[in-house]
């Protein structure tokens, strides 16, 4: 699979919510270049989902069914503290 452009990602990655702007680019700078690609193609589409779900995610009020998004949230948290 060919990898999203960096630029587009960091575009993608500016949110709604600062705390997500937050935690999407510090992932994006310091995780996302050297991650497998199974899991930067859960993060890409984490991407995808609308804020209010991806913040439920990131604040464990509900979890993922797909094992690699748990994953990059897992990765996501772990930046932050």
């Amino acid at each position: 699979m060919t990898s999203t452009p960096i630029g587009l990602l960091r575009w993608r990655c500016r949110r709604g919510m600062r705390e997500l702007d937050v935690l999407l680019e510090r992932y994006l700078r310091e995780r996302y270049p050297c991650a497998p690609e199974g899991e930067r193609q859960a993060f890409e589409a984490l991407l995808d989902l609308p804020d209010p779900q991806l913040q439920a995610y990131l604040v464990r009020r509900e979890v993922p069914a797909d094992p690699e998004w748990v994953h990059v949230i897992d990765q996501l948290c772990a930046a932050h503290t």
